[in-house]
């Protein structure tokens, strides 16, 4: 925040709670030249206004938030770039990255700053680890059969992957479901854990240059004809000529690769949507999907039991 800024807040803030104890002081003082008790020479509706002093309950309370507004503006910021005698900050500021995150918690620490965040995230540790450690402890395949680590599975989803995957985890346009059993790059725990742990980036190259318009159009046919739909035979045999190009990761049979997180091309499952319209942008445009890596946010152990959660979602 700039100077001007900073100090137009700190004149504004002060200057109305100044102004507001004025106020109460003029109010707590019998200006009228009439007695305490006699009538204001007012009245409205059969009642008559007497000239009383503001309730003593009231003012004593009306000094003590000021008292209370006071203290706390000069131990807590608020005011402009002050930053209050208790060096309190809710969170580390202005960081972009996880790194920069990190640096700012070393930093935070090291100069015995009051981060509250931090704090919080401490405590939660020393609280939970323990309990992510004990089930963490145990193989994927036995966290997706324990119920309470399910359960702390999910609720690690909903905080953590919902955002993309939904809340039931079936996803959607360009975010994969996770129920379906149907996962690029495998499905075997060790491989979903990894998926998540490491994150993954998907790219499906353009191919509008190397086939044209009409090649694009074939080819879709011939992808679509795999899974069982009723399609252009011509245009599918011309698409499975050219179809080369593209078993280089889907293979020959189109059921793709998990090595390269290439998609089985047979299911009938589509990511980007399965229409002629949409498998034809997809091939003419490429693809370009990325899964972020959670072990710096997460950790190991959380990862772990979340990849439990994932793998009982496809429990038979």
């Amino acid at each position: 925040m700039s100077s001007f800024w900073s100090a137009w807040i700190i004149v504004i803030t002060l200057g109305t709670l100044i102004a507001l104890m004025i106020l109460l002081r003029w109010n707590m003082t019998n200006y009228t030249g009439i007695e305490e008790g006699e009538p204001m020479g007012h009245t409205f509706d059969g009642i008559e206004e007497l000239n009383n002093p503001l309730p003593k309950w009231w003012t004593i309370l009306y000094w003590l938030c000021f008292a209370w507004g006071f203290i706390y503006l000069a131990l807590y910021p608020g005011l402009g770039n002050y930053k209050g005698l208790l060096g309190w900050t809710s969170s580390n500021q202005g960081v972009l990255s996880l790194e920069e995150s990190r640096l700012a918690v070393e930093k935070a620490r090291a100069e015995g700053m009051n981060v509250q965040y931090d704090r919080e995230r401490m405590h939660a540790d020393d609280k939970y680890g323990p309990i992510f450690q004990q089930y963490a402890s145990l193989s994927i395949e036995d966290i997706a059969k324990e119920p309470e680590a399910v359960k702390i599975g999910q609720r690690l989803f909903l905080q953590n992957c919902a955002q993309c995957h939904g809340s039931d985890a079936r996803g959607s346009q360009g975010f994969p479901n996770l129920t379906d059993g149907v996962f690029n790059w495998g499905g075997e725990p060790h491989q979903i854990f990894t998926t998540i742990m490491q994150g993954r980036n998907a790219v499906m190259a353009p191919w509008v240059d190397a086939l044209g318009e009409q090649g694009v159009v074939e080819v879709a046919t011939y992808v679509l004809s795999l899974n069982g739909r009723n399609v252009d035979r011509d245009a599918a045999r011309a698409g499975e000529q050219q179809f080369a190009i593209c078993s280089a990761c889907h293979g020959a049979d189109g059921k793709g690769n998990t090595a390269l997180g290439a998609p089985d091309l047979t299911n009938n499952v589509w990511l980007y949507g399965g229409s002629q319209k949409a498998v034809e942008d997809t091939i003419r445009h490429g693809r370009n999907g990325v899964m972020p890596s959670w072990e710096h946010i997460l950790g190991e152990d959380k990862v772990k039991i979340l990849a439990g959660y994932v793998l009982s979602l496809n429990a038979e």
